[in-house]
């Protein structure tokens, strides 16, 4: 998405749902007279980061921490605004879901500054909503969508993982050990990358609802505690599947280790059948005199008939001693 400077979007929200757009000097221009302001930048812009440093109003930490390419989430809550920093699934095409985007979010009364730098499918959502007049009328509504929208967008991810899961029970049904392996190595994967950031997104929702800021309201409260209880059952179904995996990786690794006994067994077997017949054919090989049957016509058909005879006698001796 093209950004101007490294602003991607800026609205006045009317406080009805929509909104009307801003450039660099329509924010600059805003004051908290004129209603709620949100401006999303892409945080690797130049012009976004003067003006966040210089001209936004923060203090230099949290500007720093706003700033940060590598987050994970957390809450901070400073005098009336707090400091909330997300992560989604990352559905941008040729992306891998687990390589979660982040989003940073400001939010005071009259005011929301939110950065990002790959794009986010929920932000694009809200815009969507603001321009047909259905977006947040408040910054506690507005906090609440965002996060809503993130929430949403995990939902089909983690279907597919049930449905690799399974898929990859049925192939360990089917006997495809290799294909079964490479799938549970890039499901391990995913499933890893996933829950390294939903666990500290969860406590982040948890305490949000909590947080007695007074531009949050009640109904904000509610929607917000719904998220959390969304992630918490991602969380639980994520953790299930996880264990689902290890169960899979140790049947597999049962029947790799059944499978080479199973092998190494044969191999003994046949080893133990031939040990004999080769030490008489060692014996018979030998180039010195005195060998009986050099002069006798019937000297190898006899040696054969001695050899098929003794194979004979051990493979019934064997299933006698149930050892086949």
């Amino acid at each position: 998405m093209q950004t101007n400077g490294g602003l991607v979007c800026a609205y006045r929200l009317d406080g009805q749902g929509g909104g009307h757009t801003l450039d660099w000097d329509g924010v600059r221009a805003w004051s908290a007279d004129q209603g709620l302001l949100w401006v999303h930048l892409d945080y690797a812009g130049a012009d976004a980061i003067h003006w966040l440093r210089h001209e936004s109003g923060l203090d230099a930490l949290t500007a720093e921490i706003l700033l940060t390419r590598e987050v994970r989430p957390r809450l901070l809550r400073l005098g009336d605004a707090l400091l909330v920093l997300l992560r989604g699934v990352n559905t941008n095409p040729g992306a891998d879901p687990e390589d979660m985007v982040a989003i940073r979010l400001w939010v005071e009364p009259g005011r929301i500054i939110s950065l990002r730098h790959r794009n986010v499918s929920a932000v694009s959502d809200i815009r969507a909503a603001i321009d047909d007049g259905r977006g947040a009328d408040s910054p506690g509504a507005f906090l609440a969508m965002i996060s809503d929208r993130l929430i949403d967008r995990m939902g089909p991810v983690l279907n597919e993982l049930e449905d690799e899961i399974d898929g990859l029970e049925e192939i360990v049904l089917t006997a495809e050990d290799r294909a079964a392996r490479t799938e549970l190595r890039h499901f391990r994967r995913t499933a890893i990358g996933l829950r390294r950031y939903l666990a500290p997104q969860r406590d982040v929702m948890a305490r949000l609802p909590h947080e007695s800021v007074p531009w949050m309201d009640e109904i904000s409260s509610a929607r917000l505690r719904e998220v959390a209880d969304r992630i918490t059952r991602y969380i639980e179904d994520l953790d299930e599947a996880r264990e689902r995996a290890a169960v899979i990786q140790d049947e597999l690794a049962n029947r790799i280790g059944d499978q080479l006994n199973r092998n190494t067994y044969v191999l003994t077997v046949i080893a133990a059948i031939f040990l004999p017949p080769s030490l008489l054919t060692g014996l018979l090989g030998v180039n010195v005199g005195g060998m009986p049957g050099l002069q006798n016509p019937w000297g190898f058909a006899i040696t054969v008939g001695a050899i098929l005879a003794m194979g004979a006698a051990e493979i019934w001796a064997m299933k006698k001693l149930k050892w086949i």
